[in-house]
């Protein structure tokens, strides 16, 4: 049986979805507690590979198993076993060929930042803190730039093995709320630290290091260093995932 799983979590004590040598991580700690649940060896397929330090409100996954525990149980079984800063919230069959990374549509992100002087300390790990005062409408003039269809060579940090760089981001907001500015990014798909990028990249713009007529030459030299900082992990969450 396929099942298809939604989860959150809050990925500050890991190192990413994906398992790693060097630190544990998400899909880790799924696979051990799936195999134990189903009495057998079990690999959980997530839907993105988010970096260490990055969180996820909607996270879908996917993994084949046998079990007696009914499908819409499955959750609760799952949160008395799970540590609490992962939870598990749906449960579904699905076809055979489900995948939840190669049979996604578009996802969205949100980024938070805490532009104050003095920094939140109950956002430390759900925020970049940039002291500095943004100018957010310059910042959504830059996003409706970037916003399209474009080579986003430019956005992707090194090391990254894709076949092609071109995306389509569907949706870049940049809105305002007391002191905290949320970036919500939606694409056909993400590069590598594209969204943190992006992110860095639109506080320049904001601090007056890039200007937004600078934003298209600099996505045609498609050259990572002429682009804003990678913003740090901790304001970036997963928030939606779509499928066909």
């Amino acid at each position: 049986m396929t099942y298809k799983l939604t989860i959150s979590y809050d990925g500050t004590n890991y190192h990413g979805w994906q398992r790693q040598k060097n630190g544990i991580t998400i899909q880790e700690i799924m696979e051990t507690v799936l195999s134990s649940m189903f009495g057998a060896e079990t690999a959980v397929t997530g839907c993105s590979r988010t970096d260490a330090g990055v969180h996820a409100k909607i996270y879908v996954c996917s993994f084949c198993g046998d079990t007696t525990i009914p499908c819409d149980k499955i959750p609760f079984v799952l949160n008395t076993m799970l540590p609490p800063d992962i939870r598990a919230y749906k449960c579904e069959t699905a076809d055979d060929d489900f995948n939840a990374r190669f049979k996604t549509v578009t996802k969205a992100y949100e980024y938070k930042i805490v532009n104050a002087s003095v920094a939140d300390p109950l956002q430390r790990n759900f925020a970049w803190h940039y002291p500095v005062l943004l100018d957010v409408e310059k910042m959504q003039q830059a996003a409706q730039v970037i916003c399209g269809r474009h080579d986003f060579a430019a956005f992707c940090a090194a090391g990254s093995k894709v076949k092609t760089t071109v995306r389509t981001v569907t949706e870049l907001s940049v809105e305002k709320s007391g002191n905290v500015i949320t970036v919500r990014a939606a694409a056909d798909g993400f590069l590598y630290n594209m969204v943190r990028i992006i992110v860095g990249t639109l506080v320049y713009v904001g601090n007056g290091k890039l200007s937004v007529t600078d934003i298209d030459n600099l996505i045609e030299m498609k050259d990572r260093r002429k682009m804003g900082i990678t913003a740090p992990p901790q304001g970036l969450s997963l928030v939606e995932v779509n499928y066909e």
